[in-house]
């Protein structure tokens, strides 16, 4: 492989980014000694914020998904009035300030709201409550699953799904044979992307639940009460379930995608 000027500036820059992002990670790991690893995963309360986080996080996924899948190819196939605008709402949650976004949230399921009102008429209370959590996790991470499920719904020939129509098949056995199979690639990148943005989100989360403390907001809590000594470690064991779930996320994917490939043969 040759390289000229052009290419050496350009790895250059490449791994300084790459040095920044990992750089504050394995600084972290490293300050981290075993000691403090095996107290931090004897701790209950960070196993049972661990537990509470990714729950949370993974039934809100499954949840919205239902809903959002079929949203997403509603605008891939269809042109109507005001869809741009539709699709620049969807992107308004990434890009507000989150604690914004928690005080949207709180605003609609507190008590003195409609939905808050009628849920505390059968004694339910969102605020603090993990249906709360799970609301403000979706509001920041619900616009990566739609965005993906409808590139992948784009990139899904239309001929396809007009050709078993003329077949007299059902438009839902079309979604369900030929749409959802083919796009499923970005759904599942959608999925994986919502389920990891929704664990790691605190800004909204700590304004509509501060307990029970999901794990991101624990980590700030144990770095507001006792320092930086005690968060650290609480982060790195975090880091690690998270590393290890995209990994098997990654891991499952590929193994689908190889099946694939061998059924096509």
């Amino acid at each position: 492989m040759k390289f000229n000027l052009f290419h050496i500036i350009f790895l250059i820059l490449s791994g300084l980014v790459l040095l920044f992002i990992i750089g504050p990670l394995v600084g972290m790991f490293a300050a981290t000694t075993p000691n403090e690893l095996v107290e931090t995963v004897k701790d209950t309360e960070v196993r049972n914020s661990i537990g509470l986080t990714i729950s949370i996080s993974m039934l809100t996924t499954l949840f919205f998904a239902v809903i959002s899948i079929p949203f997403a190819w509603l605008l891939a196939r269809k042109d109507f009035f005001l869809k741009k605008l539709i699709l620049g709402i969807i992107d308004l949650p990434i890009v507000i300030p989150h604690t914004a976004a928690g005080i949207a949230i709180l605003g609609i399921i507190s008590r003195d709201s409609v939905i808050g009102k009628a849920a505390d008429s059968v004694g339910l209370n969102f605020v603090g409550h993990p249906v709360g959590i799970g609301l403000a996790m979706a509001f920041v991470s619900v616009p990566f699953l739609i965005n993906a499920a409808h590139d992948g719904f784009k990139f899904v020939p239309v001929r396809l799904e007009h050709a078993a129509l003329s077949l007299k098949v059902s438009q839902v056995r079309v979604f369900f044979t030929i749409s959802l199979p083919l796009a499923w690639r970005n759904i599942v990148s959608g999925l994986v992307m919502m389920f990891a943005r929704g664990m790691s989100e605190f800004g909204a989360v700590v304004i509509v639940a501060y307990h029970p403390m999901t794990t991101p907001v624990l980590i700030y809590d144990r770095f507001g009460s006792f320092g930086l000594k005690y968060a650290r470690p609480v982060s790195v064991v975090f880091i690690s379930i998270c590393i290890i779930i995209f990994i098997l996320f990654r891991l499952s994917v590929n193994k689908k995608k190889h099946i694939g490939k061998n059924k096509s043969r």
